[in-house]
């Protein structure tokens, strides 16, 4: 068994110097006022973001923050090559998600990073 794999997660307008591993952006659109340079990707994972629907149905409304993640949730499910995409990532070694939305503590980056663990510690329990 392997140890828990090193996921974290940083908002894209925070200084991210002092974050360790792969970057990762998982928002569907690019994060206004920031060039690519900047950012200093990995990679752009678009596909492994809410569906446009379910981003506009939530709307970062925190009242909403259980069923998003529900329903997120599902989608990530039936989203295969795009999860592998990331844990292929995660496999390597640490990885930071990358969001630019302004709540912290509800957001896709914040369900993928428990999804993502989860996958992984499936695998590790086999």
């Amino acid at each position: 068994m392997t140890n828990a794999p090193d996921i974290d997660h940083a908002r894209v307008y925070d200084d991210l110097g002092k974050t360790q591993g792969a970057r990762l952006l998982v928002d569907r659109v690019w994060p206004r006022g920031i060039s690519k340079v900047d950012l200093d990707l990995d990679d752009w994972i678009k596909e492994v973001a809410p569906s446009t629907d379910l981003r506009k149905w939530f709307g970062h409304d925190a009242d909403r923050w259980e069923e998003f993640r529900r329903r997120y949730q599902v989608e990530l499910d039936h989203n295969d090559e795009a999860v592998e995409r990331c844990l292929a990532w995660c496999r390597k070694g640490p990885v930071v998600l990358l969001f630019g939305a302004k709540d912290r503590e509800h957001n896709q980056a914040v369900v993928l990073r428990e999804y993502l663990r989860g996958r992984l510690a499936q695998v590790d329990a086999i």
